[in-house]
């Protein structure tokens, strides 16, 4: 008969703090280890056998690395939620052991909650699609300390010519000069960087094209049929089949609005029930992205040539959904703000209904894909 060992791991970049709760005693800790592979083999190997062994660490920036070396190694690991670990009021003593004894005796309660810890391919596009969203802030930076640096020396672009075209830039390149050196070395410094931004985030774009091109068949699929939303083009729908690897992992479309943090905060105790705004205990890319997306269905519904475009390749059924999508959001825009709701707070709403029917699509078509692939086998 297996005894299980419910180890936690305190993971730091250079050392591990690690605690194990025995199935039937007392949590204990084990001490630190350095934060290297054979380190990790030989507490493995110490504390062994593997397959008894159920480890956990808290989501962080040191990856996923750990997981994936201790799953090669037999044992079971999982990724915890930091925001969702139980933590006791009144405690203020915080150190690595203690951390890793908490972790531990609340895995072994079943208080954690793990995250989707994301394959290789979509762990590799995901960190393509963020690197691309930072170029794009660092893109804004780039251009407001260009136009603040104009506006302060009274430089005003002709009339007609709108900000960051290509007349506007030709404008800045050929009409704007200082007598100054100072001020026209700054001038030079600003543009440079302005188009140095402009050709990373053009660089990035064509790296997402390639990577999508060469992904796995299931995940282009799910791309592809996502464009097939309002308000969802290419770089959209990469975003967030990366950000989220599968969508069938989440059982409902409820889940999905909770893991993307747009559902309401509740303080309810025994006949006072209070909802705020939105809990923002999610992922932040995903919630970007469908609030972007969701300020297409203001507009009444429409099959653009855009639209049409991207649906080309797509199933009737994805077609039908997506329709529905138009109708059924656009609806609630009207409904909420004749209402006299903000605006915001309409459109982040409408947001996290456009969560259910990515969603519902996402499914769909890997049922499909799934249904191929056993086909063909």
């Amino acid at each position: 008969m297996k005894r299980i060992k419910f180890v936690g791991l305190d993971v730091h970049a250079e050392t591990i703090a690690v605690a194990v709760a025995e199935q039937d005693g007392e949590a204990r800790s084990v001490g630190v280890i350095p934060n290297r592979d054979e380190c990790v083999r030989k507490l493995v190997k110490k504390l062994g056998p593997a397959e008894e062994l159920h480890f956990c660490y808290e989501a962080g920036p040191t990856g996923y690395v750990l997981y994936w070396q201790l799953t090669a190694l037999g044992a079971k690991c999982e990724v915890v939620a930091p925001t969702l670990v139980p933590v006791r009021v009144g405690d203020r003593v915080k150190t690595d052991r203690r951390d890793a004894l908490q972790l531990a005796r609340s895995y072994r309660a079943g208080e954690l909650t793990a995250v989707g810890v994301p394959d290789a391919a979509h762990e590799a596009l995901r960190d393509l699609v963020r690197a691309r969203e930072a170029a794009k802030r660092d893109q804004l930076r780039a251009r407001n300390r260009l136009t603040k640096f104009l506006l302060r020396q009274g430089k005003r672009p002709p009339a007609g010519v709108n900000p960051w075209t290509l007349n506007y830039m030709d404008w800045v390149r050929k009409e704007v000069h200082f007598e100054l050196l100072a001020q026209q070395a700054t001038l030079l410094d600003y543009l440079h960087e302005v188009e140095h931004m402009a050709a990373r985030v053009t660089r990035l774009e064509q790296a997402i094209e390639e990577a999508v091109a060469l992904a796995p068949q299931q995940m282009r699929e799910v791309i592809a049929a996502l464009q097939a939303l309002r308000g969802i083009a290419k770089v959209s729908a990469v975003t967030i089949v990366a950000e989220l690897g599968e969508l069938s992992r989440f059982a409902q479309a409820r889940q999905l609005m909770a893991y993307s943090g747009t559902v309401a905060r509740e303080h309810s105790s025994g006949e006072s029930r209070k909802r705020g705004g939105i809990t923002k205990t999610g992922n932040v890319h995903l919630r970007r992205i469908v609030v972007e997306a969701a300020w297409a269905y203001r507009h009444a519904p429409a099959v653009t040539a855009g639209l049409r475009k991207r649906q080309e390749r797509v199933s009737e059924e994805v077609k039908e959904i997506a329709w529905k999508a138009q109708h059924r959001l656009h609806g609630r825009y009207r409904k909420l703000t004749a209402r006299g709701k903000n605006t915001g707070k309409v459109i982040t709403a409408v947001g996290r209904e456009l969560l259910g029917f990515i969603w519902a699509i996402g499914v769909k078509v890997e049922a499909e894909q799934r249904k191929a692939l056993g086909q063909a086998a």
